[in-house]
């Protein structure tokens, strides 16, 4: 496959992300087929500008198709070429090596399924595989197979890669791991921090087989020490040179090299972030009948210290909620940053039980974004006018909010802030989660910054411990915030007695007891308190391991329950009780009468 060098990615058009620097490198790649009929290497970088070059980086990928399998130039050329396409068309939001992950698994599956007309799985479908993405000041590194990763450093040579290959004799190896040889695929995969001016050299067989470490040392040294300012010509050249060179020592095998020097990390002065961050002007604080960019406010719907929520309506009477920042933080970027980062996670979440985020086909001119206008009642109201409700509305409910949370998961985002305050319920009865100012993006946590940024904790009585205490926290997270929701619906009243809010340390968690719903609300069946109690863990590897278990868990009856405990008729019916004792005490009367 000739060489691909990509560097035309449109960038996505959209309110982009609050970051101006961006990452830089000098590139260059060389494949030749040597003495073979063939070449059955397949190499591509690809540099995307705008949005994508933060959110995705730049990828270089080298692949060796298996010589001995019928299809190993079509596994190398697939898996170079698809591998490019597809990672960029993975969520901005997932990070590098979740996006990664799943673009090779499916690729894996592909060339396997491929090979599986041969009796042979080896002799299939089968290629090395070897790839960098850059991406803000850490390079992520993917590797299966016998093709190499080295890093020049500050004269240091570092072979970066472990070759998954077993020798039989001293002109003879095979493969151990490689992509299409097996339905499973194990990659290796490391995240570096890069520095300014690394090298970073990539390698089929049929180069670095022909020199040992120390020769390529010298040769990148040299290389390195003739040029004091590294290009994509230069780089190019450096890979030439290299193949002609082994080409020289006998190489009987394709060759290429792709070498990648880092020449700017976007590493930014924070006055500089805050003029990037500071383009569009607070909007002032506005009231009934004011306009702002073509939208009149017809309610005031919130106003606190951080920011204000209009109802507002466009030039054609269509209804919209305005969420503006507050004045009070026209000066600190990292405000500014979340705030920004509200409207971007908002339009790549797409669920009917998420509010959606509008998108405007014109400039603004103020800081600002809109969404859908909702009418119906919070969450918090809903609580407040039933109390312990029944089990089957309530579940309803709680399905609706996991699904909402689901949409959020698979994008690789915490919400964080799961509150009845955070969750509406329309009047069609459609629940829907309507704040994104918490949110953990695991794809923008990767983005380096000068800013301190805010780890805003959600509300202390729906928070889980482990987010509390300032540890890493994941998806259980949100999971134990569902479960103290749910539990409050069916209890009328917060797990532990209300003492979560209280507990700062690891010891007062531990202390902790659950009381169970059914003695608060025996309408609960125990199969709920069971599932309930278990996502109310305390160390979240004791939790469901995701909000979809949750909810199979209380809405199922589980076969391994002991035995149910009997709840009195007027407890379960109470209007049935009455009409029974009424008839009894009736006929009684009667009966003695007649006697």
């Amino acid at each position: 496959m000739p060489a691909k060098l990509d560097t035309k990615l449109n960038p996505i058009v959209d309110d982009a992300l609050p970051f101006a620097a961006s990452l830089q490198l000098a590139v260059g790649q060389a494949s030749d087929k040597g003495h073979k009929s063939q070449n059955e290497d397949a190499i591509g970088i690809r540099i995307p500008s705008g949005v994508a070059l933060m959110t995705k980086g730049i990828v270089s990928v080298i692949s060796d198709g298996v010589s001995t399998a019928e299809g190993g130039a079509q596994a190398s050329a697939i898996s170079v070429s698809n591998f490019l396409a597809d990672y960029y068309s993975t969520p901005e939001s997932w990070s590098v090596q979740t996006s990664s992950a799943k673009v090779l698994s499916a690729l894996n599956r592909w060339l396997y399924g491929l090979g599986q007309d041969y009796r042979d799985a080896r002799r299939g479908f089968v290629c090395t595989f070897s790839a960098l993405v850059f991406k803000s000041c850490t390079v992520h590194m993917l590797h299966v197979g016998d093709s190499r990763i080295y890093r020049f450093r500050r004269g240091e040579l570092t072979q970066l890669t472990h070759d998954h290959s077993t020798k039989i004799n001293a002109s003879h190896q095979y493969l151990t791991r490689a992509l299409g040889m097996d339905v499973k695929l194990d990659v290796d995969y490391k995240a570096l921090t890069l520095e300014q001016d690394d090298l970073y050299l990539l390698t089929t067989d049929g180069i670095h087989d022909q020199f040992t470490e120390y020769e390529l040392l010298q040769k990148i040294t040299h290389f390195y020490q003739q040029h004091s300012q590294l290009n994509d010509d230069l780089c190019e050249q450096f890979c030439q040179l290299l193949i002609k060179k082994a080409l020289a020592l006998g190489s009987k095998d394709n060759l290429s090299a792709q070498l990648l020097c880092v020449t700017q990390l976007p590493k930014q002065a924070i006055d500089d972030v805050y003029h990037s961050l500071s383009q569009r002007p607070f909007p002032p604080p506005m009231s009934v009948a004011m306009k702002l960019d073509g939208y009149q406010v017809t309610h005031i719907i919130h106003q606190s210290q951080r920011s204000q929520v209009y109802r507002v309506v466009n030039e054609q009477g269509q209804a919209f909620c305005m969420k503006t920042p507050s004045v009070n933080y026209i000066d600190d970027a990292a405000y500014i940053e979340r705030f920004m980062l509200e409207s971007w996670i908002g339009q790549r979440i797409n669920s009917a039980h998420v509010v959606k985020v509008v998108e405007q086909h014109k400039i603004k001119s103020a800081l600002y974004y809109l969404t859908e206008f909702l009418s119906g009642m919070s969450l918090a109201q809903w609580l407040s006018q039933h109390k312990k409700a029944p089990v089957e509305d309530v579940l309803q409910l709680v399905k609706q909010i996991e699904l909402g949370i689901r949409a959020f998961h698979r994008r690789e985002t915490l919400h964080q802030d799961l509150k009845p305050d955070n969750i509406f319920i329309t009047r069609e009865g459609v629940v829907k989660i309507i704040d994104f100012g918490s949110c953990y993006i695991k794809g923008v946590a990767e983005i380096s910054s000068p800013l301190t940024r805010d780890n805003i904790l959600g509300t202390a009585d729906y928070t889980a411990p482990e987010v509390i205490l300032g540890y890493q926290a994941d998806s259980r997270a949100d999971l134990f915030s569902l479960a103290v929701i749910a539990y409050e619906m069916l209890a009328g009243e917060l797990p532990f007695k209300g003492k979560l809010a209280k507990c700062n340390t690891r010891q007062a968690f531990s202390r902790l007891e659950y009381v169970n719903v059914h003695h608060l609300n025996p309408m609960v069946p125990t199969w709920i308190d069971q599932a309930l109690k278990k996502a109310l863990s305390i160390e979240p590897n004791l939790r469901q391991a995701d909000t979809c278990e949750l909810i199979h868990q209380l809405t199922t009856a589980s076969a391994k329950q002991g035995p149910q405990h009997f709840v009195p008729l007027i407890s379960r019916n109470p209007v049935r009780f009455w009409q029974i004792t009424s008839i009894v005490l009736f006929l009684a009367l009667m009966t003695s009468l007649l006697m």
